[in-house]
């Protein structure tokens, strides 16, 4: 990641080379000392420095990580928590997180899952021996170094022999992150002691094997209810390494074996012995248990105030390697610059001639897989970009006229979502039948394939139009005969696991969207040809069914989520006023925006900030919260696609490949490429495909099925 001209030369007698990362309370710096010695130096923002809570906090964390020195930790290797800007230095650890990983390339096998799991019960043993507690054990505190894991970011740690009147853990603060917290952190936080550090070391195994948090939900409040009184959700756990999760998630921090007994049951297979509750002395009345989990709930609620209150102050967000911005030099493997274009599917019947470019792509494993202009899907490597399979969007010899487009529905865990469309005769009709098909990125072979529609009004299951989306749980398409239902495709198999109606169609336009991991569903109810009113619903992946609804005004579409609140924009007419809605609370509000925007400029949320893009190259920033304008600039791209972002930089691109990167803080543009010629010319009305950014890469389509990739930080 490149330097900024605000950052320093060195600090404290250390060279800096390079960006690693930054969080809310500072900057990650790759470092090199007068010997050579490569360190991940992380430097506190100027705005916390001065706050004196926040210096002890910084103090604690140097001195509890100063304590740690075993294998599968990061050793510090100097610091200062008296300069302007405090600052602490670690030897560099080279690796993706372990979350970036999972993301990646899905759950870890069985023998990796072993040795992360000793790894960690080793880490924490050695950190609890030195008197520390880390207390927020996570998947992005956990880096995947070559010769084993390594735990990171002592940021909210501290010594198990502070006492309970120490002042630091008398302010009612929650630290941590929900879904690898332990119970006690949330019902009794003053109490924390080293078995939550179990605890987390069993949800973040759970999370290694399965892709997902053994306690997620959708809100952190209903995240902390299953923490504290909620079942592990452990499907996936391998049956070898299930005891030691059940184990690490006992709900009693008594219950809960030590690292050296979890490190026995590793290496021999032997399960430490019962151990008694303070609960077990007695059995309570149920007077007394409902007293009991009513004092629980309420301290919960209590603690879950606290938590997201403070959750912009504590020092829990600073690692080596945030989710947010990728680290140094993190390409895919064997990567290099590279363009290609797709071969054409229709190579077994009479081809229809290939004139656009592709909707969109996405990237999952080692794959780039891209669909658009008669394409179902199409794989490139993203290390060579070597064009390995392409199915077309209609497997029939004749081509009727139905779906055309293709697009991603959505990739995860080495497989992608799209769909296909089987053009065919009936007498005197011309039916259509839709399908939402996973297929393996690798390979293009099928892995499911289920059946949306079949009939002359069919609805092709279009993610673009939102007749689509993916979710965690699958696919969640439009469905039925005449599309008058909504149905949720299962991940792993695609069998209908719910089906809705859809709300009133004759008077209602509606579509699917997701933010945040959501699905929502979006209607607008027409009177005439005018749109009346907008109505928003959460569904529960459990069952299709509304979790709450909310109207806002005439023709509304949901942008995305920033600061927990969903951001809806309308689609028709000038933009003035955006709409807030509180994911948590449902709450509405209503945002002016300082300056208008016409209805020509095409709206993107990312990264927390609005944006507004024109097909002249301009690009507007606005910020959601409170509607002020941040910069205004001329991108130099014209007609140029739906935008991505990195933590630093904004990158547009034309139809022909011409590509620009803006400054996020002030929007100049720092670096662009131009346009190629090599991928033919598309429909001269169109605009640039989406881009996708897979940490310092970049994935650009252009032309007609082409793409190429560049390192973004030598543009």
């Amino acid at each position: 990641m490149a330097l900024r001209e605000t950052d320093p030369a060195e600090v404290g007698g250390y060279r800096i080379e390079d960006r690693l990362g930054s969080g809310g309370m500072g900057v990650v710096y790759l470092a090199r000392s007068a010997s050579g010695r490569r360190l991940a130096l992380k430097v506190v923002h100027a705005q916390y420095a001065d706050d004196d809570e926040f210096r002890i906090r910084f103090r604690r964390e140097v001195a509890a990580a100063r304590q740690v020195s075993g294998a599968f930790t990061a050793p510090v290797v100097d610091a200062d928590a008296d300069a302007p800007r405090p600052w602490m230095a670690t030897l560099y650890i080279r690796g993706a997180d372990l979350g970036t990983h999972v993301r990646r390339h899905g759950p870890l096998p069985l023998p990796e899952l072993r040795e992360l799991a000793a790894g960690l019960a080793e880490a924490i043993r050695d950190i609890h021996r030195a008197g520390m507690v880390h207390r927020d054990l996570k998947p992005a505190n956990v880096m995947l170094a070559e010769d084993g894991p390594r735990v990171i970011d002592f940021g909210i740690s501290r010594a198990a022999e502070f006492a309970a009147s120490d002042v630091l853990t008398q302010t009612g603060r929650v630290m941590g992150t929900p879904p690898f917290m332990s119970p006690e952190q949330f019902s009794s936080p003053q109490d924390v002691g080293p078995a939550a550090d179990v605890f987390s070391l069993g949800s973040v195994v759970a999370y290694a094997a399965t892709g997902r948090g053994p306690f997620d939900s959708p809100s952190p409040y209903e995240t902390a209810i299953r923490v504290v009184d909620g079942d592990a959700e452990l499907d996936g756990v391998p049956s070898e390494l299930l005891p030691f999760v059940q184990l690490c998630l006992e709900k009693h921090p008594k219950s809960r074996p030590s690292p050296d007994e979890l490190i026995r049951l590793l290496r021999d297979g032997v399960l430490p012995g019962p151990r008694p509750t303070p609960e077990a002395a007695h059995t309570p009345d149920a007077s007394e248990a409902s007293r009991r989990r009513r004092r629980k709930r309420l301290l919960l609620v209590s603690a879950l105030g606290a938590l997201l209150l403070t959750a912009a102050t504590t020092l829990t967000v600073l690692s080596v390697n945030a989710d947010s911005t990728p680290a140094d030099g993190e390409l895919p493997a064997g990567w290099q610059a590279w363009h290609n274009k797709s071969k054409d599917p229709s190579v077994d019947r009479d081809p229809i001639g290939a004139d656009g470019p592709f909707s969109g792509c996405a990237a999952t494993g080692s794959s780039l897989v891209c669909a658009g202009d008669d394409v179902m899907a199409t794989r490139f490597a993203l290390a060579d970009g070597r064009n390995t399979w392409a199915r077309p969007i209609d497997d029939t010899a004749d081509d009727l006229g139905g779906g055309d487009l293709g697009t991603v529905i959505g990739a995860r865990a080495g497989r992608v979502y799209v769909y296909g469309a089987d053009d065919r005769t009936a007498g005197d009709l011309n039916p259509y039948r839709y399908t939402v098909q996973a297929l393996d990125a690798d390979t293009g072979k099928v892995i499911w394939k289920t059946v949306t529609g079949d009939s002359q009004e069919a609805t092709e299951p279009n993610s673009d139009q939102g007749y689509s989306i993916a979710v965690p749980e699958g696919v969640v398409a439009v469905y039925g005969a005449k599309g008058q239902q909504y149905a949720l495709l299962d991940a792993d198999d695609g069998k209908v696991r719910w089906k809705r109606p859809l709300p009133a169609p004759d008077d209602r336009m509606c579509l699917l969207r997701s933010a945040a991991r959501n699905a929502y569903l979006v209607c607008q109810k027409w009177t005439g040809e005018n749109v009346t009113s907008t109505s928003i619903a959460q569904l529960d992946p459990a069952t299709g069914r509304p979790r709450w609804s909310v109207t806002v005004g005439k023709d509304q579409d949901i942008l995305g989520q920033a600061d927990g609140r969903l951001v809806v924009l309308n689609t028709s007419g000038t933009r003035r006023t955006l709409t807030l809605i509180n994911a948590t609370s449902h709450i509405v509000t209503t945002v002016r925006l300082s300056e208008p925007q016409p209805e020509i400029a095409t709206p993107a949320l990312l990264n927390g900030r609005l944006y507004f893009t024109f097909r002249s190259g301009s690009v507007r920033a606005f910020a959601p919260d409170s509607g002020r304008r941040l910069w205004e600039s001329n991108s130099t791209v014209e007609s140029s696609g739906p935008p991505t972002a990195s933590a630093t930089h904004l990158y547009l691109a034309s139809p022909s490949g011409r590509l620009a990167a803006l400054n996020l803080r002030t929007g100049t543009v720092e670096a662009t490429l131009q346009g190629r010629d090599d991928g033919g010319t598309a429909d001269s009305n169109g605009v640039g495909a989406p881009l996708v950014l897979v940490g310092d890469a970049l994935y650009v389509p252009y032309g007609i099925r082409c793409v190429y990739t560049v390192d973004v930080r030598h543009l």
